[in-house]
C-alpha cells in the first residue's frame, strides 16, 4: 500500500489518524513538527504528504517550501483549522494539492488521499493493472486472469508498490523503505521473502519476468508481459 507522511503535533490526533490510515494498510511515518518532517523526506520517499499548517520550529507551509523548492513533486494534503478564502488560495498557491480544514471527516480524509494516488497513476480509474494481474487498493483485493489471489498484507503492498511504479528499477533498501515502516527491525531479507511468496502465489516461474530480478541493480515489474 501507499506510503503516507503524517505530519502533526497533535499526538492523539496523530495516533488516530494513524490507526484510521493502518486499517486500510497504508504504511504511515508520524513527524511531530517541522524539523522532524524534513528530517523523514530526507530519508525516505512517500507517496502522499499530510501536512499541519500549524506546527512547531518550522511551519508547514515552510516545509512545504522546501520540499517544492527541491522539485519534490509529491502531493500535499494540508490540514488546517484556518477556514478562510484566503488561507487557502495562499497555501494552494503556495504548493499544495489538497486543503483539508479541521475537524475533518476520517472517510473524507481516505478519499482525498485515494484522488491524489490516481493522479500519480495517470488514471481516473481505482485498480492498478499489468499484464494479467489487477489490483483494486480501495477493496485490497488481487486477481490474476479474473481469478481472486488470496495475498498477505505485506504481499498485497508489494505488488501495489511495483504497479504504481511500472517499468522503473528499485533496489532492495528502497522497495524497503517504501513498503515497511522506517522503524521497522526487518532487513532486505524479508523483502526478499515477501517477493518470493508473491511472485509464487502469482505463479511466476524463473523463466517469467514479470516481476524482474535487475541483476546487479534491483527489482522491477515489466508493465508489458
Amino acid at each position: 500500500m501507499a506510503k503516507i507522511l503524517l505530519v502533526e503535533d497533535d499526538g492523539s490526533s496523530a495516533e488516530i489518524v494513524k490507526t484510521w490510515l493502518s486499517a486500510q494498510r497504508y504504511v504511515v511515518e508520524i513527524a511531530r513538527d517541522g524539523e522532524e518532517a524534513l528530517e523523514f523526506l530526507r530519508m525516505a520517499e512517500f507517496d502522499v504528504i499530510l501536512l499541519d499548517l500549524n506546527l512547531p520550529h518550522v511551519s508547514g507551509f515552510e516545509v512545504l517550501k522546501q520540499l517544492r523548492a527541491k522539485g519534490k513533486n509529491t502531493p500535499v494534503i494540508m490540514l488546517t483549522g484556518k477556514t478562510s478564502v484566503t488561507d487557502k488560495e495562499t497555501t494552494l498557491d503556495g504548493g499544495a494539492d489538497d486543503y483539508l480544514t479541521k475537524p475533518f471527516d476520517l472517510t473524507e480524509l481516505s478519499a482525498r488521499i485515494r484522488v491524489q494516488l490516481r493522479r500519480q497513476t495517470g488514471s481516473t480509474s481505482s485498480q492498478l493493472s499489468a499484464g494479467n494481474v489487477i489490483l483494486y487498493p480501495e477493496q485490497m483485493r488481487v486477481t490474476q486472469d479474473g481469478i481472486a489471489i488470496e495475498l498477505a498484507p505485506k504481499e498485497f503492498s508489494l505488488l501495489e508498490f511495483f504497479l504504481r511504479n511500472p517499468d522503473r528499477v528499485f533496489n532492495a533498501e528502497t522497495i524497503m523503505s517504501r513498503v515497511w515502516s522506517l522503524d521497522t527491525e526487518a532487513g532486505t531479507n524479508a523483502f526478499r521473502t515477501t517477493l518470493a511468496r508473491l511472485r509464487r502465489k502469482l505463479n511466476l516461474d524463473d523463466s517469467d519476468n514479470f516481476i524482474e530480478t535487475v541483476h546487479g541493480a534491483g527489482y522491477r515489474l515489466n508493465s508489458n508481459k
